[in-house]
């Protein structure tokens, strides 16, 4: 140093949270690196180790460097979403122009004795932030930048008013929008217990999530009082919690689920606490942030639409706070900084918000905190600057009864059956996210023992398979369903019959006909056992088999089938519908090879 679809299992409203630690399939959270380069790093004395703690309770993934090559190469490779570099003055000098224009590179500070020997050249060069003489200065620095990229990178979803409109369609609105609400509203319902937090803790040290002095301490000292102080204190929490929320990580999400509830908890509390020191008026608070140009050229587009924050949501009610990240983000070429000024009505009681001075770690900052999924109406977009790179953006807080938002909910809930996850996977099916209803699913089977919910998350993993076209996964994941129904079900039950449908369906899309065929009429032995012959289920089974018949080329035997559809189908359906209308052209193409 210089120097130094459809069953739905969950009975109970609250759903428990399960208990199980996997590997995350995707991304991992906390997606920062630090690298503290100097020639002079030596673990085995005191002082480095110490600083090498400190700069691990900030930033938990800190790389070593004892040559400006090592260095370099990390940062060339890394896979992060931004990088910190700590050098040296004398150092520094050399490796900051190398190393200035690497895109993921977000700030430098020099770590040096002589701080007045290197603040000139540094002026220099505009990532550096920073000269400082103790590593104490540099951790509270880079927390705050870790704070402001934070701020920059939160989720928000944009509801036009063309698609208030229509609500009909689920598939035209922002998937953050509807995941967001739904994962609230089955968090707030979830029960924990002690063991839940013990498999989070498991979960955080299997996956490097944080150090292990912080894991430790919140192993020890966490109770759900202590929400707001832990969301606040480290970005062990807040960096993981927002990260996931941004990225719809579900496995991370589901983990935190308890920090979630107790952090919603604690905030209404709050809020129920200091409605009246408001005296029930409206007030002002303030945001500062960046975003990136592709999300302000949405935001521009939305005035009079809605726009969701689908994390927990930091304010300010100081303006000259919340334009310092303003300004700060604008300093960015990507980025176009933003001054939210947000009207707030507290007789509102949709979304909780709480005055968290009292309770934050930093008791100094005058933050408001608002829960998650807060909903604002777009008011105004006004330029504060001639660079086209600093706006204010006016909100107002949604109403408890605004009309347009509560058909716009209310048809997402509709639309989406079942109780807890299963109505988060069956959305993501619905609206063809299938890699993450496929990741959901994967996660919940391996947090049930409950034989019963284990296959319906089979059988929607093998629709899921299904309609990417992994036939061949859509039928091992439907096999395995079909085998826990014949281990626990009666042998005529409804269930039998439609894993044996839904297998042969998949063998009747890849051309093994015989294989359909065997599956089909085994489902169909049940349903005959267990319906009257007149029921509309036999309709789909009879016109499965009639198209199977038909690909084999026993046309008798497919246009028998197929007229038993119809008649079932005439019965039950209007003379004009899409069905009839199809098993009737059906019927015309085997009368001809007949």
């Amino acid at each position: 140093m210089d120097p130094k679809p459809s069953q739905a299992n969950v009975k109970s409203s609250r759903v428990a949270a399960a208990s199980y630690v996997r590997q995350p399939q995707q991304r991992m959270t906390l997606n920062y690196l630090l690298l503290w380069v100097d020639t002079d790093i030596d673990l085995t004395d005191k002082g480095c180790q110490n600083t090498l703690t400190q700069l691990k309770n900030v930033v938990n993934d800190v790389n070593l460097c004892t040559e400006p090559n090592q260095c370099i190469q990390v940062l060339n490779k890394f896979d992060k979403e931004r990088a910190f570099v700590i050098v040296s003055g004398s150092l520094g000098q050399h490796l900051v122009p190398k190393i200035h224009s690497i895109p993921k590179l977000d700030t430098i500070y020099i770590f040096c004795g002589d701080q007045s020997r290197h603040e000139g050249w540094a002026h220099n060069w505009t990532k550096i932030k920073g000269v400082h003489a103790n590593i104490k200065d540099i951790c509270q620095a880079l927390q705050l930048n870790i704070k402001q990229s934070n701020q920059n990178s939160i989720a928000m979803s944009f509801v036009t008013v063309n698609e208030m409109t229509s609500t009909n369609d689920l598939n035209q609105l922002e998937p953050t929008f509807m995941y967001t609400q739904l994962f609230k509203e089955i968090l707030l319902n979830m029960e924990h217990n002690k063991q839940t937090i013990e498999d989070f803790i498991t979960y955080c040290r299997h996956n490097n999530c944080g150090s292990t002095t912080i894991i430790d301490r919140f192993e020890q000292e966490y109770h759900p009082q202590s929400a707001i102080q832990w969301y606040t204190f480290t970005p062990f929490i807040y960096c993981m919690l927002n990260d996931s929320l941004r990225w719809m990580e579900s496995n991370t999400i589901i983990k935190m689920g308890f920090f979630i509830r107790d952090l919603h908890e604690q905030i209404q509390l709050l809020y129920q606490q200091q409605a009246p020191n408001y005296h029930y008026k409206p007030f002002v608070v303030y945001r500062g942030q960046g975003l990136s140009k592709a999300s302000f050229e949405k935001l521009q587009k939305s005035e009079g639409a809605l726009i969701s924050f689908n994390n927990f949501l930091s304010t300010s009610i100081e303006q000259n706070i919340s334009l310092v990240f303003a300004r700060s983000a604008s300093e960015n070429a990507d980025m176009v900084g933003i001054l939210f000024i947000m009207f707030i009505n507290p007789c509102i009681k949709s979304t909780p918000f709480a005055s968290i001075k009292d309770m934050s770690y930093f008791k100094e900052e005058e933050e408001i905190l608002f829960s998650m999924h807060t909903v604002f109406r777009v008011n105004a977009v006004k330029q504060m600057d001639n660079k086209n790179q600093l706006y204010q953006v006016e909100l107002q807080l949604t109403t408890d009864d605004d009309q347009q938002l509560r058909l716009l909910t209310d048809r997402i809930r509709e639309e989406v059956d079942g109780t807890g996850w299963q109505r988060l996977g069956n959305l993501l099916l619905k609206i063809g996210q299938f890699n993450e209803a496929e990741e959901l699913y994967n996660v919940l089977l391996e947090q049930t023992y409950d034989e019963s919910q284990k296959q319906h998350y089979y059988n929607q993993l093998g629709y899921a398979k299904d309609d990417q076209g992994d036939y061949e996964k859509a039928i091992w994941y439907y096999e395995q369903g079909l085998e826990i129904c014949q281990k626990t079900l009666p042998s005529n039950h409804s269930d039998l019959a439609t894993s044996y449908n839904n297998i042969g369906l998949v063998y009747d899309k890849i051309g093994e006909y015989s294989k359909a065929l065997s599956f089909y009429v085994k489902a169909l032995d049940i349903r005959e056992k267990a319906l009257p012959s007149n029921h509309p289920d036999f309709a789909q089974l009879y016109s499965n088999i009639g198209g199977v018949y038909h690909h084999m080329r026993e046309y008798s035997k497919a246009l028998s089938y197929l007229e038993r559809a119809l008649d079932i189908l005439q019965r039950v359906l209007p003379p004009t519908h899409l069905n009839i209308e199809s098993v009737k052209e059906g019927i015309e193409i085997v009368k001809k090879k007949l």
